[in-house]
């Protein structure tokens, strides 16, 4: 299994509150939650009116693929104009993938 995590940081110009803040990376979350099917979270910056982190997770059945769809995701995130990408990071997991114990079709142990 292969999963994959981006880190997105962003700076909202012009926010004036957490209140103003919030709007924008709920639209943004969002948006890419839609667009892309990723989990999608704020993971930093919460306590700050201009400036968020935002996390982005994925998983499949190979590498390009979802390193691709999470290279998407934050290129849209810059193309939308809602706020600054400052710095962004992508990160794949590739796990092992064993069936060790699980039971096959007949009830046995693999």
């Amino acid at each position: 299994m292969i999963v994959g995590a981006a880190l997105v940081e962003l700076h909202v110009h012009g926010s004036q509150s957490l209140k103003e803040k919030r709007g924008v990376v709920r639209s943004i979350s969002q948006r890419v939650r839609n667009r892309f099917n990723l989990a999608v979270a704020e993971v930093g910056g919460q306590d700050t009116w201009q400036r968020a982190q935002l996390g982005f997770a994925a998983t499949g059945g190979d590498v390009p693929r979802v390193r691709a769809v999470l290279e998407r995701a934050v290129r849209y995130v810059e193309e939308l104009h809602l706020a600054e990408v400052v710095a962004s990071d992508v990160e794949i997991v590739q796990l092992p993938h064993e069936a060790v114990g699980l039971p096959d079709e007949e009830g046995e142990e693999g």
